[in-house]
């Protein structure tokens, strides 16, 4: 008898609303679901809703109507403070823009989060960093400027650091869109392989159909709306 997967994150009648320049509803009505080890892609056309929708599922955009859930647990309406807390701790990102400190070395960009949870002493935070380094195959470049380094291996430098305080789900912006094919295929290899052996959820904004069609799942979006939800491969 197969027992369902845990769902990590759920979504429930989500609805935003701009008020300026006039009252315009963006999102309307959203419901879905991720489970523990999905890989689900969203997609859809450019001013359908879609980063809208990832600001409010990453906590970053509270001003919105209907209730979200990240491990069972009601994350609408708790305070700025709190939510910068499960930010932190659950959740991890990964942008087109990968936001390093060029200043900083490959091995500090991917230390500061965990510097800023706050959980585990520096020498316990450098050994989990050199962890996730070497399981993206770039330990090598620990002690290199994030500047000096080419734009892939930039990328794998901010999965390095979005997996340092182990979250129950990584969200991404359109994490291949500065990436040409061989590096995009390098990435997707990687968020794939964290699904299959870390048991981790990630949800991913992409306008690459060829990225999206190797997901679990698509979540198309139109005008604010879910016009369809794929059904995810069967992994039972």
């Amino acid at each position: 008898m197969s027992i369902e997967k845990q769902y990590i994150l759920e979504a429930r009648a989500i609805n935003k609303y701009f008020t300026e320049p006039v009252r315009f509803h963006v999102l309307k009505d959203l419901n879905f679901k991720v489970k523990k080890g999905e890989f689900v892609s969203i997609m859809g056309k450019s001013g359908c809703g879609k980063s809208t929708l990832l600001y409010i599922l990453s906590t970053m955009d509270t001003q919105y109507e209907g209730e979200l859930y990240l491990n069972g647990s009601l994350v609408t309406g708790k305070p700025g403070k709190e939510l910068a807390y499960v930010r932190n701790a659950e959740i991890g990102f990964v942008f087109q823009f990968h936001y390093l400190l060029p200043e900083f070395s490959v091995l500090e960009n991917v230390m500061l989060p965990a510097k800023k949870l706050g959980l585990k002493n520096t020498e316990q935070i450098r050994e989990d960093a050199i962890e996730n380094l070497s399981l993206l195959g770039i330990e090598h470049l620990a002690t290199q400027r994030a500047s000096r380094i080419s734009g892939g291996e930039k990328q794998r430098v901010a999965i390095a650091r979005a997996l340092i305080n182990e979250p129950s789900i990584i969200m991404g912006d359109e994490p291949t869109g500065n990436l040409d094919s061989h590096n995009s295929n390098v990435v997707f290899d990687i968020l794939k392989e964290l699904c299959q052996e870390k048991q981790l959820s990630l949800l991913v904004v992409t306008h690459d159909l060829d990225f999206a069609n190797k997901t679990d799942r698509i979540i198309e979006m139109a005008d604010g709306m879910i016009i369809n939800q794929s059904l995810p491969f069967s992994t039972e």
